[in-house]
């Protein structure tokens, strides 16, 4: 029997099989939004275009027409997704169906009339398929922790205790009235140290104490102890106290509520009668110790993941970091800043975000777009705004293309230098004006984008941020961006690949390559990931501890003659070298030097060996044997007067060195006696001959 078609493909009469174009439906929602339908068709050739008006409610049969196992669908609506899903579900549960949102982005703008090249472009970017990342299971039986102070956190544990089970930590309570029934224990203690994550909660307690069954009017309790330990998969904080974990609203598990405020008091009982059973979270953050600059034989390093990380997820462990998936809350920033690609992000990656935005600024253009602004936002804050500016507002400008990412904090030097490569004319980044997560990191490389931008004659201020919670600011804002002196240029047609570093890298080589004034060193603001190391080479002694120190290869030796060298393309900036360094003379410049880049490793020092007087093999540096031969012959007890030709054995290979020491039963315990001590009796004893 023949073989069907497979999925995507369409069989032609006498004629072979051909691929299918992945189907686009482009609502106008009741002609609410202009469409350009020839501009559509044209700017997007891979697709089999299909417009409609209503194609939720009265043309719907379209929709179910076009489905079909190998279908590959796409519908330019976000608002009617459930529904959509719920046709494809009924009729081609197999069908590959996506969403753009044309209608907030786009179409509901009081530039709709000119957005026919960003629709384009959002339909280019939707085809890019995600990238997926791997989840980390947690499991959590119920078991719960009230730590509270009063009455407030018995009663919380009243309201739980049916589907929760409860115990109760009083921390320094006074005058507690005794329950009237035991449901569930009542203890005191004040926790001192907390760790964990839901289903895995370990405390340490200090002043712990069960209380007394004789309790009368108040609570008494028993002799304390410290150190106790407690196991729980969900704790529920009321003492207004400090929380017990860093940004421990971010914390799987860990709920916290202020003792005087009785609604978010209900909303905390609320929210743990849901963290029950068995739950997964994305592993955000993919990490490759072997790539880690932490550090190296017990010298600290790079420490730019440790000192962001705002969860204490980042720990070290070692020559490198570790991460713990389960508190990690997915905010990037570890990713943004790794200068090796030891960390990168999942949600999505950073070859996926690159391909986004290639296919969205390249379509953008080819149908006729100008001056594109690239507005990056997550879709918690950004959508909700951008979606109330196209609502109740003039919507986003025709040439401002929105690209959502999970968190704005996880954006690096990769995605900035990517999109003004593939021609993006400026970057903003929309934050909240009180941001969710520390955005020291974003605000390091958008400070790094600056430098490199700038120079490169992009013009100043083509990346910064967009920090407001109101969409009247952001509308505001984007109408100042300054895209009219960005001079005219080529666009970058590069493939991103790879991942870290290695991408990074390539974007900022092709954004050099299309750059209005391509010049070859950029100075950089401290800690950047890219620089030079100089080297003294008159202090240099060719030791080659920096060699063994550095994680990246950026400092080379030469296993045939006494040499340093430098490749600066794979040099991060951690420090090790200089750290390690025993004569201190290498110093970081960080910088971008794009010729040093594309040339082979420099050589910094270079010597002759010295050659074995004894079978002529070379060893050391000539240098260093004849400043040792200089500084001990004549001068130690070993190489002076009737041992002076044993000097001969510094010149000498370590085999030639022992079989000489050997022949010539060289004692290194035969120094010349030490004076014998002098007691307060000698001195006695001199002093009575000087008076007599």
């Amino acid at each position: 029997m023949a073989e069907g078609p497979g999925r995507g493909k369409r069989p032609i009469a006498n004629g072979p099989v051909v691929e299918a174009k992945p189907v686009a439906f482009v609502c106008s929602c009741e002609g609410t939004m202009p469409l350009d339908e020839k501009l559509l068709t044209r700017a997007c050739p891979g697709h089999d275009m299909r417009f409609a008006d209503q194609l939720c409610r009265r043309e719907l049969e379209r929709l179910k027409a076009a489905l079909a196992p190998e279908a590959d669908i796409l519908v330019g609506c976000t608002q009617e997704a459930p529904l959509f899903e719920e046709v494809a579900g009924e009729n081609a549960p197999e069908a590959n169906l996506t969403f753009v949102n044309l209608r907030e982005n786009a179409g509901w703008s009081a530039e709709a009339d000119a957005a026919g090249p960003k629709m384009a472009a959002l339909i280019a970017a939707a085809r890019i398929a995600p990238s997926e990342a791997p989840l980390v299971p947690l499991k959590s039986e119920g078991v719960a922790l009230v730590y509270g102070r009063d009455e407030t956190a018995i009663a919380l544990a009243e309201r739980l205790k049916d589907v929760l089970d409860v115990t109760v930590l009083l921390t320094r309570p006074v005058d507690v009235p005794a329950p009237r029934r035991s449901d569930f224990p009542v203890l005191k203690g004040t926790i001192a140290q907390a760790t964990g994550w839901l289903g895995a909660f370990e405390l340490t307690v200090n002043d712990f104490a069960h209380p007394a069954p004789a309790s009368r009017a108040r609570l008494t309790f028993g002799a304390p102890r410290n150190d106790a330990v407690s196991r729980c998969d969900i704790v529920l904080d009321v003492s207004g106290g400090v929380p017990l974990f860093p940004a421990g609203e971010l914390r799987a598990g860990y709920l916290r509520a202020d003792p005087g405020d009785p609604a978010a008091v209900a909303r905390l009982a609320f929210e743990a009668a849901q963290l029950v059973g068995e739950f997964d979270k994305p592993r955000y953050v993919t990490f490759d110790a072997a790539l880690c600059a932490h550090s190296r034989s017990k010298k600290t390093g790079c420490t730019r993941c440790l000192d962001l990380c705002p969860t204490g997820a980042i720990t070290p462990d070692g020559d490198h970091v570790a991460i713990s998936a389960e508190i990690c809350a997915g905010c990037g920033a570890c990713a943004a800043v790794c200068p090796t690609g030891a960390a990168t992000y999942a949600l999505p990656a950073s070859d996926t975000l690159m391909a986004r935005l290639r296919a969205l600024l390249h379509t953008y253009v080819e149908a006729g777009g100008e001056r594109p602004v690239v507005l990056f936002h997550d879709e918690d804050h950004g959508a909700e705004l951008i979606d109330a500016l196209a609502r109740y507002g003039e919507g986003l400008p025709a040439h401002v293309l929105p690209v959502a990412v999970n968190e704005a904090t996880q954006l690096g030097l990769d995605a900035f230098a990517a999109a003004l490569a593939y021609g993006a004319a400026a970057i903003r980044v929309l934050m909240r004006a009180r941001p969710k997560h520390d955005t020291g990191g974003l605000m390091r490389n958008l400070a790094y984008m600056d430098a490199v931008a700038a120079p490169l004659g992009f013009g100043e201020g083509s990346v910064a941020t967009i920090e407001t919670d109101d969409p009247d600011q952001l509308a505001a804002a984007l109408a100042g961006v300054p895209v009219a002196s960005v001079p005219e240029r080529q666009t970058a047609k590069f493939l991103p690949l790879g991942q870290g570093r290695e991408l990074t890298v390539m974007a900022l080589k092709e954004l050099r390559n299309v750059a209005p004034l391509p010049v070859d060193v950029l100075p950089l603001p401290e800690r950047a990931p890219f620089g030079t190391a100089h080297v003294d080479a008159e202090g240099c002694t060719l030791c080659h501890a920096c060699v063994a120190a550095c994680p990246t290869g950026a400092l080379g030796d030469n296993p045939d003659k006494p040499m340093l060298t430098f490749a600066e393309d794979r040099c991060v900036q951690c420090g090790l070298c200089a750290a390690t360094c025993p004569e201190k003379v290498i110093t970081l410049e960080p910088r971008i030097d794009f010729a040093a880049w594309a040339a082979p490793p420099v050589t910094k020092k270079e010597e002759e060996p010295f050659h074995c007087i004894a079978c002529g093999k070379p060893f050391g540096t000539r240098s260093t044997i004849e400043r040792i031969v200089s500084r001990l012959e004549g001068r130690h007890w070993m190489f002076s007067g009737e041992h002076a030709r044993r000097i001969s054995v510094i010149k000498m290979c370590e085999d030639c060195r022992v079989e000489a020491v050997v022949n010539e039963s060289f004692d290194p315990h035969g120094a010349p006696a030490r004076p014998a001590p002098r007691t307060s009796e000698d001195y006695l004893r001199e002093r009575e001959k000087k008076q007599h």
